[in-house]
């Protein structure tokens, strides 16, 4: 019982370091909304993402977060709404892949009616250049007004190419970029749609991603509160 006792405070120590370390993290933060601007590729405005989170708990050395998500069109409208998870373990962010979808995937599929087996992009504690990150594999079903359609999403060859400073309208962060490859394939019956794409984030350690670009378009954090 003794040692017990002399342990069990060290355990305590270590789950409230875990737990700070994740709570920086803005979409782990309770109650908070987040506002991402969305670029096409000429950079003109067309949309924006809303992220509004909620049921903040901590279990453990996890700390988790509900992530209500919005599409909003380029005139204001709403397209598209979303529940995800966001999840955070000893500083390392693990988030929900459906975020990651593509803004026209986004807009022509309900994810919020969607079945989705849930699978998490992990983002370590501590990252330096030429790290290599895990991949990862999204899978959702759509009943499309009774037409079934299957959307696979694989991230591939997630490489920390560089560190750079990276401003907008919310602030100023130190960023390290990540490149990584998208193959998207969308089955309906017997066709299937290819889509393959190269992409860049830029991830500020702590805080989260700051902002996004491939050939399709890009986004970034234009306000928190």
């Amino acid at each position: 019982m003794k040692d017990l006792l002399l342990v069990l405070p060290f355990i305590l120590l270590c789950r409230s370091a875990d737990a700070q370390a994740c709570a920086s993290f803005y979409l782990l933060q309770d109650n908070k909304t987040i506002e991402l601007a969305v670029y096409n590729n000429k950079g003109n405005p067309n949309g924006t993402i809303l992220y509004n989170t909620s049921g903040q708990s901590v279990k453990g050395s996890t700390t988790t977060a509900t992530l209500h998500t919005t599409l909003l069109n380029k005139a204001g409208k709403p397209v598209n709404k979303g529940v995800s998870n966001v999840k955070c373990s000893s500083g390392t962010l693990m988030m929900d892949m459906n975020l990651f979808l593509p803004q026209q995937q986004t807009e022509q599929f309900n994810t919020a009616q969607a079945k989705v087996k849930n699978a998490f992009i992990e983002y370590p504690a501590a990252m330096q250049t030429g790290d290599k990150l895990r991949d990862g594999t999204f899978d959702m079903e759509i009943d499309n007004n009774g037409v079934k359609q299957v959307l696979k999403m694989q991230i591939l060859d997630r490489t920390v190419t560089g560190a750079e400073k990276i401003s907008t309208k919310a602030g100023a962060w130190d960023c390290v970029t990540i490149t990584y490859r998208v193959k998207l394939n969308i089955q309906t019956g017997p066709i299937s749609i290819p889509l393959n794409f190269e992409a860049t984030e830029w991830f500020a350690p702590g805080f989260g991603i700051v902002k996004t670009g491939s050939e399709a378009g890009s986004t970034e954090i234009v306000a928190i509160r």
